[in-house]
């Protein structure tokens, strides 16, 4: 690599020789209208504040949660007249000058770029900005692959003469080559560095917090009644927990130990993500064990496990109305009747639970089981409704089979963060509850395969046109499908 780096170095200098130094600009501004919800903001603005532009840019990037047959381009225009008539010039026909405008919509499967008249590309270099991201974007990776798309417009937008591939054709295929092996290694090695780093973050903070919690979780242990039911299925899951806490000890040496060179390595980058999740898994074990030994007991803070308990629930309820009358839902179906009254009358139970668990009428064993009864419940209520939201988009039994395949899988049925810090979520079976936000998402990906089933031999066409809501508004820009 060094090496070709040289080369390649030395090839630019004798091609270039006087070309003037590159002046690199951040963005001006950066606006995120996440309206899919599909974003890690906490990853996307600083890496969107490190790219380096050749004129000072800002940068809109705007997600929604569309149909795979929609004009994207039409969306946007219509967003931007709606929302954010600053991204248009003064009369309304282009887009406003010194601005790029990102668009993706995971759901239909697409993805658009659009420039301010001093900031447009040629089509084919519209083309090459949207190809970057489709790979990540083939992976669900909506973050990187946004980052990916912003940082190759970066590179193209005002690109001066200098920096164009067309100077160096003369010099044949070797350097080209090299250029965009470089390129791609470089972009790579980056994105497992940052892997590596932040999982490096992750597990040596939750390792730090069991380290410091060690003596009160083997308290907490020591004092949870071993002939309660739910008692003895956490400290079942306790009897390994000092072999793991040794393992990730030993895996924590090994990964801050690490050469720094190795981080932008793939299998750095693994090791550490399973470093992360093992001590995250601990982390988040050792504060079930504390909860359990507070509730069973009815500690001083049994009021605030109890609650932690009900999260996972709450949750629930609380997205069931986007579930039955949002996009793609069925609210004609009698299983959206009873998800609705589930909501309502659990919501009232779950005080009462509360306040007979507080009284003395009911202990916390029959507590937990009034929350397990109810989760049973919503999840068989999820699973008719399924099968109705199914049978409302699908044409055939083949659309069916896939729908089905996408919302029956462990990543679907996965539980919210606060269920896999429950006590209910740690000794049951991950899949054993359904959650209200796993099943939107199995749901919007089984809608997904069907439209990429139905326009398959569409899937890499492109669109410019602003449809016909768009009027005679003439901004640069296009849309392409993933």
């Amino acid at each position: 690599m060094r090496k070709l780096l040289s080369i390649l170095a030395l090839g630019v200098m004798l091609l270039a020789g006087g070309a003037p130094a590159a002046f690199a600009a951040q963005a001006t501004d950066i606006v995120i209208e996440d309206t899919a919800g599909t974003l890690d903001l906490n990853t996307l603005v600083p890496a969107i504040k490190k790219i380096s532009f050749n004129e000072p840019t800002k940068v809109a990037i705007y997600t929604r949660d569309g149909e795979y047959n929609d004009n994207l381009n039409e969306e946007v225009l219509r967003f931007a007249r709606q929302k954010h008539p600053e991204w248009l010039s003064a009369d309304g026909q282009k887009w406003a000058d010194s601005l790029f405008v990102f668009a993706l919509d995971p759901t239909g499967r697409q993805v658009g770029t659009y420039f301010g008249e001093d900031r447009k590309v040629s089509p084919a270099q519209r083309d090459d900005i949207q190809n970057a991201t489709k790979d990540l974007y083939g992976e669900a990776q909506w973050t990187d692959g946004t980052i990916a798309g912003v940082e190759r417009a970066a590179q193209l937008m005002n690109r001066p003469w200098y920096k164009s591939p067309k100077l160096y054709a003369w010099s044949g295929g070797i350097l080209v080559v090299g250029g965009i092996s470089v390129g791609s290694t470089l972009y790579v090695r980056r994105t497992y560095r940052n892997r590596s780093l932040k999982a490096l973050d992750i597990g040596n903070a939750s390792y730090s917090n069991v380290s410091l919690d060690l003596e009160a979780t083997e308290l907490n242990a020591k004092t949870i009644n071993d002939g309660s039911r739910y008692g003895s299925l956490v400290l079942e899951k306790y009897r390994g927990f000092m072999a793991a806490y040794n393992n990730l000890a030993a895996q924590g040496n090994k990964a801050n130990d690490m050469d720094p060179k190795s981080h932008a390595r793939k299998e750095t980058a693994l090791f550490m993500e399973k470093y992360a999740a093992k001590a995250t898994d601990l982390d988040r074990l050792d504060d079930v064990i504390a909860d359990t030994n507070m509730l069973l007991n009815m500690g001083s803070g049994w009021a605030a496990a109890w609650e932690r308990q009900l999260a996972p629930l709450r949750e629930d309820l609380a997205e069931i109305d986007s579930l039955v009358i949002g996009k793609h839902a069925a609210p004609e179906a009698p299983s959206a009747t009873n998800l609705s009254r589930f909501k309502t009358m659990t919501a009232g139970e779950m005080e009462k639970w509360g306040a007979a668990l507080q009284s003395g009428q009911i202990g916390p064993e029959e507590a937990l089981d009034k929350i397990a009864e109810a989760r049973e419940q919503l999840t068989g209520m999820l699973k008719e409704y399924s099968e109705a939201v199914i049978a409302k988009f699908a044409k055939d039994k083949e659309e069916e089979k896939l729908m089905r395949a996408a919302m029956r899988t462990p990543e679907a049925r996965g539980s919210s963060y606060s269920s896999n810090h429950s006590i209910l979520g740690t000794v049951y079976p991950a899949n054993r509850f359904w959650s209200v936000v796993g099943f939107s998402a199995g749901y919007h990906s089984g809608i997904s395969r069907v439209q990429e089933s139905r326009s398959a031999s569409s899937s890499s066409g492109g669109s410019t046109g602003y449809g016909s809501s768009g009027g005679s508004f003439s901004g640069s820009g296009s849309s392409s499908r993933f």
